[in-house]
């Protein structure tokens, strides 16, 4: 069994930069890929990031590419969200997730991770 902790979320200006972290425990994290999502009040929860364990490959949606940054230390079993040039759009409850049987079809799709984080809230004021 995994448990995944996030932390970091916070109320921030527009332009503000947030570093979420994601703390795993109960298993190694050797195999899994995490992601991040959010959900905005009224929507369905969206792929924002992921990261394959070895830190061989990251993707991230059109939306917030070039200002967040999905990066991981194994040796922590952390996963973390830089969050720069924060806009009212990322408003959201950010939630960390890991695959156990990681392909890269998977990243994008909630279905298919196994274990979740409680969630932590970002709110952006303009």
């Amino acid at each position: 069994q995994v448990q995944l902790v996030e932390s970091g979320g916070g109320l921030v200006h527009s332009g503000d930069s947030l570093r979420l972290s994601c703390v795993g425990s109960g298993r190694t994290f050797s195999y899994y890929a995490m992601g991040w999502f959010r959900q905005a009040p009224g929507k369905e929860r969206e792929f924002v990031a992921a990261i394959t364990w070895n830190g061989g490959r990251t993707s991230y949606a059109d939306s917030v590419q070039d200002r967040f940054t999905i990066s991981g230390d194994n040796a922590k079993n952390t996963v973390y969200l830089q969050m720069n040039s924060l806009k009212p759009e990322d408003t959201a409850v950010y939630y960390c997730a890991a695959i156990r049987y990681y392909d890269s079809y998977k990243e994008r799709d909630t279905r298919f991770y196994d274990y979740w984080g409680q969630g932590t809230q970002v709110t952006v004021s303009s």
